[in-house]
């Protein structure tokens, strides 16, 4: 036994007494390495996003060689522009068209969908809750290849084109309001809507004034997440579209990145991250007055006051 501790006592005596030897892998030198993968990870992320934001509002054609700043291919190239190209336009339009639609389909949807679940036991809502949530196995572009069969050889009320792309975006972005709510519910509880109950409100008359108010963070979030993840989706919309007149950002982007490319391109894919960041701003300043008003915590005893 003196044999083997031997060389632990020497590597005491060697640092001295009261000094302990210096571990590898301490905390602190794990926190700097995750530090800087994550800072590494932005800057590839970020990086090259900035140069595509900062080289629509070059001066010249070239989107790789700064020719001095310009709003040309915002506002005033006669042929280019944002403005004045009526494919940008129309590819914008539609696509911010399709994302308000889809979400004011989707949300309230996913939300009936998540207190159906939340309340209904058995075989079949288990069925239905797999149903719901097997879009996050399913390929994006297996769907869409569903989708566009189902369209073309069966005889279905709308063809390809605006309605089509609105019914593959909601059942593809279903299952996000869906979980999101759900997972909201299992927070809450059963006990707020069984004392509103016991001070005399109905079933649904607990959930409109009860449940609901506090779904609130969630909805907002299933609102912001399907909004923003619509804007930028490519290959439902691009197997259901019929024409010019239904091209996305993304299809416009995908086709004129393939040609010959002006800084209207990145002009485009700026206005598009513009709208994304807004959404997500105005989203989290709604969500920030809200929690300021109501409080994340509901005193059981104002229930009567509310009802």
């Amino acid at each position: 036994m003196t044999i083997l501790a031997a060389p632990a006592d020497a590597a005491l005596k060697a640092t001295g007494p009261g000094i302990r030897p210096r571990l590898r892998g301490t905390p602190g030198a794990r926190a700097y390495g995750l530090g800087t993968i994550t800072a590494v990870y932005l800057l590839w992320a970020l990086v090259p996003v900035a140069i595509t934001v900062l080289f629509s509002f070059n001066e010249g054609r070239s989107r790789s060689a700064w020719q001095g700043f310009s709003l040309r291919w915002y506002t005033w190239d006669p042929t280019g522009s944002v403005i004045n190209d009526p494919a940008i336009r129309t590819a914008l339009t539609h696509t911010v068209l399709l994302a308000v639609i889809a979400t004011c389909i989707t949300v309230p949807l996913g939300v009936l969908f998540a207190l159906a679940l939340d309340r209904w036991r058995g075989r079949i809502p288990a069925g239905a809750n797999f149903i719901a949530l097997i879009t996050f196995v399913i390929p994006e572009i297996a769907l869409a290849i569903g989708l566009l069969f189902m369209v073309t050889y069966l005889a279905t009320p709308f063809g390809l084109g605006t309605w089509a792309q609105v019914i593959g975006l909601v059942t593809f972005q279903l299952a996000y309001p869906i979980v999101i709510c759900r997972a909201r519910l299992l927070t809450i509880g059963a006990h707020y809507e069984e004392a509103a109950r016991d001070l005399g409100a109905s079933a649904i008359g607990a959930v409109r004034r009860i449940i609901l108010p506090m779904l609130f963070p969630a909805i907002l979030v299933s609102s912001v997440l399907v909004f923003a993840d619509v804007l930028d989706d490519f290959v439902l919309v691009r197997y259901l579209s019929s024409d010019a007149s239904t091209e996305t950002t993304s299809m416009r982007i995908y086709q004129t990145a393939r040609a010959a490319p002006t800084p209207a391109l990145n002009a485009m894919a700026t206005i598009i991250l513009v709208v994304s960041a807004a959404v997500i701003i105005v989203g989290w300043l709604i969500y920030r007055r809200w929690s300021r008003r109501q409080g994340e915590n509901t005193d059981i005893s104002s229930l009567a006051n509310t009802l």
